[in-house]
């Protein structure tokens, strides 16, 4: 089933001497969720944000928190994230032994699992996944880095998996992150997406500009 598009601003590109104002601006501006991308130097080339930094931005809003973890190995930071405020927690088949184990562990704690694609991910890795996720995280960038450009070869993946969801008749999100502007946003919702991760989308211009560009993204979709 078809859910309307929702955008999710990604803090990795706030301005982090003043996060707890920036999310808080988003949640004014009409930010559907806040998308925090936390990443440990292993299995991503990058360190960001901790389970204490959620924690304090927790009281900020009442949004759901879409928390992506780019860590390996990931179950044990599955428990820390859900207690700090995570909503959704979306974790990659590759960062752990048993990836339905995962998906397991995080529904277990009540919270809404998601499972991410990287840009050589084969969508079949979903085939015994599908009735168990609530968030399939297609990325259309490598993970790692804010500001990539979009791959375009990744808007077939979204179509292929749009296709699975909608063979399972499971209301399941599907989410695309990396590289979105209007215009590749609007490419993601006509192949099936409707969640868009955007940062530098989101928070170009500072926060006199972040309801026009909340709106010109979901006007886009």
């Amino acid at each position: 089933m078809r859910q309307p598009v929702r955008i999710a601003p990604s803090i990795l590109s706030a301005d982090f001497a003043r996060l707890g104002e920036e999310v808080r601006a988003m949640d004014a501006a009409g930010a559907d969720l806040i998308h925090i991308d936390v990443m440990d130097g292993h299995y991503v080339p990058n360190l960001s944000l901790g389970p204490a930094v959620v924690r304090a931005l927790r009281p900020a809003t009442r949004l759901p928190f879409d928390v992506h973890l780019m860590c390996a190995p990931v179950d044990g930071l599955v428990p820390v994230f859900v207690e700090a405020g995570a909503d959704i927690v979306t974790v990659h088949p590759e960062a752990g032994p048993h990836i339905h184990r995962t998906v397991q562990l995080i529904r277990s704690l009540g919270r809404q699992a998601g499972v991410a694609l990287n840009p050589g991910t084969p969508v079949a890795v979903l085939d015994q996944l599908i009735g168990d996720v609530d968030l399939i995280l297609v990325m259309s960038v490598n993970p790692g880095f804010g500001g990539q450009a979009f791959i375009p070869s990744q808007v077939d993946k979204i179509r292929a998996v749009r296709r699975r969801i909608d063979e399972s008749g499971r209301a399941i999100a599907l989410e695309v992150d990396g590289g979105i502007t209007a215009e590749t946003g609007a490419l993601c919702v006509a192949a099936g997406a409707d969640i868009l991760v955007a940062g530098t989308a989101s928070f170009a211009g500072g926060p006199d500009a972040y309801s026009c560009n909340i709106a010109r993204l979901r006007g886009a979709a």
